[in-house]
């Protein structure tokens, strides 16, 4: 039996077809007219038609500003950036005897223009050479943190200027000594991904002579929420693309993961080795021992002879930071007095402790 609308479902219709939002009703029952599909009919206070259709997902593209770092990418550089938060908090705050917090705030991909319009003038521009990698990146700290630290390091309580000025010479080599610090937390914080080795350029007060890549370009922006006391600001990290762009696949978490769980390495004992090598260690040779009473000690005068109870060729002992390590004869090099060291003290600790027992039972 062939089904007919009524005069109510064709108006329906054509206010749908006019509104271009056709809508469907679910009729339950028999009478009525009946629908123009069997069970489904167009009515304007049902079930929109156009929610049963699925939707395609449609993502915004804007191609002046197009995306250079991944999901995945922006999260490493977070996680690498936060250890370097933990650091400088550690080196501000032994450094400017205060309560210093710093954290990450938030990283942020966009385009160089849009940072330079983000940023006060004048303030505080580091540029930083990030060797071996190529180009720069721009270290810019809030005018009014710069200030506390600077109070604080000439005796103050860590206050900010009311009004914002550019920095005098001294203030600029003070800062610059901070700068050249916080450097040493930053190479830290990078090393599971590349041995990175930061040097500070040069530091302006405008972003007009910082340009150190075109406006269009994509940076990638580490804020940091840093408090000096009572003052609070913001430290703003801003790397180029193209500065990362050799390293960026080793911008994952699973490169970084990997990389923490290597544990030591050639590359690293090489590292530690040229450190410890500039190390600047006390090294004595203690010839003997002897206890005197004060009253002998206040009658020493020049030419006294004290007998140390020790034979002219037994061993002596040869202290590094007042600890004993090694057991030595004495001798002379040339001009200079010396001594030959014989054994480790580990091997012979036993016989040297109870050999210098002996001795100071006989001097007793």
């Amino acid at each position: 039996m062939n089904e007919v609308l009524s005069q109510n479902e064709i108006d329906n219709l054509l206010s749908a077809i006019t509104t271009g939002e056709p809508e469907t009703e679910h009729d339950t029952g028999g009478g009525g007219g009946g629908g123009l599909l069997g069970e489904d009919t167009f009515s304007a206070g049902g079930d929109s038609f156009a929610d049963t259709v699925p939707k395609a997902t449609v993502k915004m593209y804007d191609f002046k500003r197009p995306d250079k770092f991944s999901k995945d990418q922006i999260r490493t550089l977070q996680m690498m950036h936060e250890t370097y938060a933990r650091l400088s908090t550690t080196a501000l705050s032994g450094q400017l005897r205060s309560v210093v917090s710093v954290h990450v705030a938030s990283v942020d991909q966009l385009t160089y223009e849009e940072f330079t319009r983000s940023i006060p003038n004048p303030t505080t521009l580091s540029i930083i050479n990030m060797d071996p990698l190529k180009g720069s990146a721009i270290m810019e700290f809030d005018p009014s943190i710069t200030f506390a630290i600077i109070d604080r390091l000439f005796g103050g309580e860590g206050e900010s200027l009311k009004q914002n000025r550019e920095l005098t010479d001294i203030e600029l080599s003070v800062i610059e000594g901070i700068i050249v610090r916080l450097l040493g937390n930053l190479r830290e914080s990078w090393s599971n991904v590349i041995d990175l080795r930061p040097r500070l350029g040069n530091i302006e007060t405008n972003i007009q002579f910082a340009q150190i890549v075109p406006p269009n370009d994509m940076v990638v922006l580490i804020t940091l929420e840093t408090k000096v006391g009572d003052v609070e600001g913001m430290t703003n990290f801003c790397i180029p693309y193209i500065t990362i762009e050799s390293i960026i696949s080793k911008l994952s978490a699973q490169y970084w993961y990997s990389s923490i769980r290597k544990g030591s390495t050639s590359e690293n004992l090489d590292l530690i080795k040229t450190q410890l090598d500039e190390v600047e260690l006390s090294v004595s040779a203690e010839l003997g021992a002897i206890k005197l009473s004060m009253v002998d000690i206040l009658n020493l005068k020049k030419g006294d002879v004290i007998n140390l109870a020790r034979k002219f060729n037994s061993d002596i002992m040869l202290k590094i930071e007042n600890q004993a390590k090694y057991t030595c004869r004495p001798g002379q090099v040339g001009s200079h007095l010396a001594v030959q060291i014989i054994d480790s003290l580990d091997t012979n600790e036993e016989e040297n402790t109870d050999e210098m027992n002996n001795e100071e039972d006989e001097n007793e």
